[in-house]
């Protein structure tokens, strides 16, 4: 039994650790799947969806945590019940996305890790198997470390992960697992290699008169974009802290264009508010929160290849060559 609990600790204290992290290091990524179950064809509480931030920050801190504490031996009867209990509502969940086929992917490992609706929902059937064992031999978890090296450790790694939820929030994920990543190239994600969907399938921009610019945009080698999903979302400010980084890029020759899903008529009131000097392509929202979790950010284009992305809070930073 001690062999096993000594197993099945390792088995559930890594992967949730794993998956808090992924997710740690883009709470954004995890507040729109929060949104996408709140909404009205999933779970029909869309009341919740102003909310969806604070609940991916919250579930993510839960998830290392508990994970941090199973390995570290630290109160562990009490660990073990909230790993059943948070287990059961991700079972749940995961079932109702399958069998409904609501939503395809769960975002248990964020980006860093794809797996289908049922795929993910027979993993947490395992985990779940896994952790009984864990709740009904809690005796055998033995703390780590003598004295209070173990409590301490865990007060010390949980306002780690606090400051490093607040870093990413302001500025941009520590480490981008999506395919627009700095130095991916997206005509090669958008490439289909036999029948597989390709990890960029929706990257399509077009001009206010109905015109398809994706493929100038993506062969130029000098384009700056200023991506805001939602104008009705965005932090006005940034505009005015983007209009000096944009003027610069055009003196010096770049391409430079708003990518929004917002109107036109939205645009252009911002456009004339900041005397921004650039026109806007439509693009698909979902999209645009996928390159940049920012609004509005700035991403820099070479032949396709991005070679650098900034939230707008970081515009000092941009650099133009």
């Amino acid at each position: 039994m001690k062999l096993l609990v000594f197993i099945a600790r390792l088995i559930v204290g890594v992967t949730f650790v794993f998956s808090g992290f992924v997710k740690l290091v883009d709470p954004i990524g995890s507040q729109y799947k929060f949104e996408e179950y709140f909404g009205a064809d999933v779970l029909n509480l869309e009341f919740l969806i102003p909310y969806a931030l604070p609940f991916s920050i919250l579930l993510i801190l839960a998830e290392i945590m508990l994970g941090v504490m199973l390995l570290l031996g630290y109160l562990p009867k009490l660990t073990v019940w909230s790993l059943l209990l948070i287990m059961l509502v991700f079972l749940f969940l995961t079932w109702y996305s399958a069998y409904y086929n609501k939503v395809t992917d769960c975002g248990c490992f964020g980006d860093a890790v794809k797996l289908s609706a049922w795929g993910t929902f027979y993993k947490n059937v395992f985990l779940i198997v896994v952790v009984l064992i864990l709740v009904f031999g809690f005796k055998y978890i033995k703390p780590l470390f003598s004295g209070n090296i173990v409590k301490w450790g865990t007060f010390i790694l949980f306002f780690t992960f606090l400051y490093i939820t607040y870093y990413v929030l302001v500025h941009l994920p520590i480490i981008d697992f999506r395919p627009y990543a700095v130095g991916k190239n997206l005509p090669e994600g958008m490439e289909y290699i036999g029948e597989i969907e390709p990890p960029i399938h929706d990257f399509y921009l077009e001009s206010v008169e109905g015109e398809e610019l994706t493929n100038i945009v993506l062969t130029n080698d000098k384009v700056l974009l200023v991506l805001a999903s939602n104008l009705d979302k965005s932090d006005l400010e940034g505009f005015n802290k983007l209009k000096p980084i944009t003027d610069n890029a055009i003196a010096k020759g770049y391409t430079v264009y708003a990518l929004t899903s917002s109107m036109v008529e939205d645009f252009q009131k911002i456009k004339v508010n900041y005397k921004l000097n650039f026109d806007m392509l439509f693009a698909d929202e979902t999209m645009l929160k996928t390159i940049v979790r920012a609004n509005p950010g700035i991403v820099i284009l070479n032949k396709g290849t991005v070679t650098g992305k900034w939230n707008w809070t970081d515009a000092d930073k941009v650099q133009i060559e």
